[in-house]
């Protein structure tokens, strides 16, 4: 490592809510039956440079709960922040975007998730932990075997989805 190069290291400078929805296309009819839902929840991460080693990451979640096909709740939520990332560069760049942020991310969306529901009078929603390590590897194998086969979509492969 070069003497003047910095020293690895990644700081919060800010953790924002960037947006919200929340959606409950059946009440008040929803209110009247019990509530054993079908939940789904979709993840998708993405950032973008903001310059001088800085970063926004956004960790967008979507939860679904249905019943026979038909939903019944929809929160949308972008949880995002701005990281000053030094001294990393390619691979291990990527890899803290995709892994080390969100980490930081991920309790914050929970929160706002379990609280949106509970304002519209649900069942609290408590999110199991996600492996974004996990995740980031299977992204990474997907892209390397897309670009092998040379159908790779994305270009950049920047982006990582569950």
């Amino acid at each position: 490592m070069a003497e003047n190069a910095p020293s690895p290291g990644l700081a919060i400078e800010r953790i924002y809510l960037k947006d919200a929805s929340f959606e409950s296309p059946r009440a008040p009819a929803v209110f009247r039956s019990e509530w054993q839902p079908q939940i789904h929840i979709d993840i998708n991460t993405k950032n973008n440079a903001l310059g001088e080693d800085r970063h926004e990451v956004v960790l967008a979640l979507t939860l679904t709960a249905k019943v026979d096909g038909e939903s019944l709740l929809i929160i949308e939520l972008q949880q995002a922040g701005i990281f000053r990332i030094t001294g990393l560069t390619d691979d291990p760049l990527r890899q803290a975007l995709a892994v080390a942020c969100p980490n930081i991310l991920f309790p914050y969306a929970r929160e706002a998730i379990d609280s949106l529901a509970s304002r519209g009078t649900f069942p609290a929603f408590n999110l199991a932990p996600i492996n974004f390590d996990a995740l980031y590897a299977e992204a990474k194998r997907r892209h390397e075997a897309e670009i092998s086969s040379g159908t790779d979509p994305s270009g950049a492969g920047e982006r990582f989805v569950n």
